[in-house]
């Protein structure tokens, strides 16, 4: 499809983003009470630029709309919006329904990073949500009898869950710029618990994966196992599901706040599932206590068209990689006079990612806990030098060295190389509200069911595994090696663009694992600089460029023919199918909003009528 659609005219003919002078911002955003890293935040605070305000009136026209992977869910978010909520509302309300209806990408007993614009104030905030290594882990965490467990014994153990964030971002967020009734945003989940929901193709289609239950707990843990197999049997398609547990949990969170999730007896509760057997947790109840949101500044791309590419900063990988492949792509872009063929534009595509997942998978990780140099690897500077660098297509993805580029001490000897993979189990929400406010929120439980442990009518997550479980590589320490009270390196970009005159032009996001980032830059490429739609975006076959092996995904219309273009280029690809990408787009034109959504879940986009 990218090879199809794509041709050198109508590149050129384009008024195309250019991000040849790519550079930092830290986005005007409410106060924060993180401090970065000394390096990265004087980088940050040299190139410190707020967003252009809105130019004329300041009343928003384009409309209202919310995109998410089910429908249940987005008219939870559009009736709280009806009943004066803004899109952080929405954002409460369309989640506490997807924890209900899709419960193995996401729910109560996950985290989040939502990326929040306020349109009056014109500032972006940051709510990290990301679930916490419990005060008593170690580096060594995962290291089991002198050797490092493997992801599925870490995955279905006790070591693997992490001090849940996602109902403390509720707050956290809702304090700072929610409109309506608190409580208002839990009654469409506490009404579909109480009263049952169909279950749809994409629960009962995973919970009847032999290959699935092959590696999970949920139908051997008794709890799970009455849930989700009654009599035995998966759910089927269908059924009229009630979660009584999960609506009460949910009016103890309406009346008395995030206390009754984080002491008392749900605390409990979690402390005791994630206790058991295999391998229990150390989670104690003062972990859960102790939880906080990060309020953190957005990394934002600076073009020099006056775009700007938002997204979460560490330990979310979105606002590094998001910005580093755009960049790169650019710097590797033909000049005007240079004819190309179509495919070239699909090789850039592919070596742009090669070379920022290298440096994401290096370099990444909680930045309260290691130096991180955000600024320097989106540097234009350092781009240059990167764009360089690009791969032949049969050779080894390794971390360029910003330390080097920018004529100063080499960075590469920091750490040992990390290869964790980041399993799919989470979900994307993009919303506008009737105030032309922004949320774009990536939430997670990580992969599918989390841990596989349930308590008050929700999942736990299996978080932690994002984490390496090797401390060392090498000889050195690895970056993203577990800590007491660290959060791990995350693959989730929620992303906002901004145009020239600095009004919101774009919300973004997916869910996917580490295919996110790819995911996630195919929508920004296709739209930005392919010049599609949101919805023709999306629909282009997903093409993850990370390490040695270039996945492509076969099974959708162009899949074939790029995977043979760039298998006939040198690049080891690997056929996929069943890509379990879910973006949710929404795009500012001048004539009102574009939404689209994925449709390989069964996810819609729908505007406030």
């Amino acid at each position: 499809m990218y090879r199809r659609t794509l041709s050198p005219s109508r590149f050129l003919g384009l008024p195309l983003i250019a991000i040849a002078g790519l550079a930092l911002s830290a986005c005007t955003q409410a106060k924060s009470n993180v401090t970065s890293s000394a390096d990265a935040a004087k980088s940050a605070a040299e190139t410190a630029e707020s967003l252009s305000p809105p130019t004329g009136d300041l009343s928003w026209t384009k409309g209202a709309m919310v995109a998410a992977a089910n429908p249940l869910a987005v008219e939870a978010g559009l009736e709280v919006m009806r009943n004066g909520g803004n899109a952080i509302d929405a954002a409460i309300a369309v989640h506490a329904v997807l924890g209900l209806v899709e419960p193995e990408s996401s729910g109560l007993g996950g985290g989040a990073f939502m990326v929040y614009y306020d349109r009056a104030k014109d500032e972006i905030t940051v709510f990290d949500g990301r679930e916490m290594a419990p005060a008593a882990a170690t580096a060594d965490y995962f290291v089991k009898d002198g050797k490092v467990m493997d992801f599925i014994e870490a995955w279905q153990s006790g070591h693997s869950v992490g001090v849940p964030g996602q109902v403390a971002l509720y707050k956290a967020a809702h304090d700072a710029a929610g409109t309506g009734d608190w409580a208002a945003d839990f009654a469409p989940a506490i009404r579909l618990a109480e009263n049952g929901f169909n279950v749809g193709e994409k629960l009962a289609g995973a919970l009847s994966s032999e290959r699935l239950r092959a590696v999970i707990n949920l139908d051997d843990n008794p709890v799970t196992a009455a849930y989700f197999y009654p009599d035995g049997k998966p759910l089927p398609e269908g059924y009229l599901l009630k979660n009584p547990d999960y609506a009460a949990t949910l009016k103890r969170i309406a009346t008395e706040g995030p206390s009754a999730f984080y002491t008392g007896e749900i605390a409990e509760g979690i402390v005791a599932a994630a206790g058991a057997e295999p391998y229990g947790s150390v989670m104690t109840m003062e972990d859960l206590a102790n939880y906080t949101v990060k309020k953190r500044p957005a990394v934002c791309g600076t073009l020099p068209t006056g775009y700007k590419i938002c997204s979460a900063p560490p330990p979310s990988s979105g606002g590094v990689a998001q910005n580093e492949i755009m960049g790169l792509y650019d710097l590797m872009k033909p000049g005007p006079n240079v004819r190309v063929t179509e495919d070239y534009y699909l090789k850039i595509f592919v070596d742009a990612q090669r070379l920022a997942y290298a440096d994401r998978d290096y370099y990444v990780a909680d930045a309260d806990y290691v130096t991180v140099p955000t600024a320097d690897l989106i540097n234009p500077d350092y781009l240059k030098v990167r764009a360089k660098e690009a791969f032949a297509p049969d050779a080894h993805a390794t971390p360029g060295d910003p330390g080097v580029a920018l004529g100063r001490n080499p960075m590469i000897g920091m750490w040992g190389q990390d290869q964790t993979e980041h399993k799919p189990g989470t979900t994307h929400i993009s919303i506008i509200d009737t105030d032309g406010n922004a949320v774009s929120m990536t939430a997670t439980v990580e992969a599918a069911f989390g841990s596989s442990r349930m308590t008050h009518g929700f999942l736990l997550n299996n978080q932690l595994t994002d984490f390496s479980r090797a401390p060392t590589a090498g000889g050195q320490p690895v970056a993203n090696a577990p800590a007491a009270g660290k959060r791990p390196r995350s693959s989730m970009s929620p992303t906002l663009v901004f145009d020239p005159d600095g009004d919101l032009f774009m919300v973004t996001g997916s869910p996917g694992g580490n295919s996110i980032i790819a995911y996630v830059a195919k929508t920004l490429v296709g739209v930005m600089e392919w010049g599609l739609t949101a919805q023709e975006a999306v629909d282009l076959p997903n093409i993850i460029a990370r390490g040695d092996t270039v996945g492509v995904e076969v099974d959708r219309e162009g899949g074939p023919e790029d995977a043979e273009t760039l298998r006939q280029m040198g690049y080891d690809v690997d056929e996929r199918e069943g890509e379990n990408s879910g973006l949710h787009v929404i795009v500012v034109r001048d004539n009102g909003l574009e939404g689209a959504a994925d449709p390989r879940r069964e996810g819609i986009a729908k505007k406030l009528e």
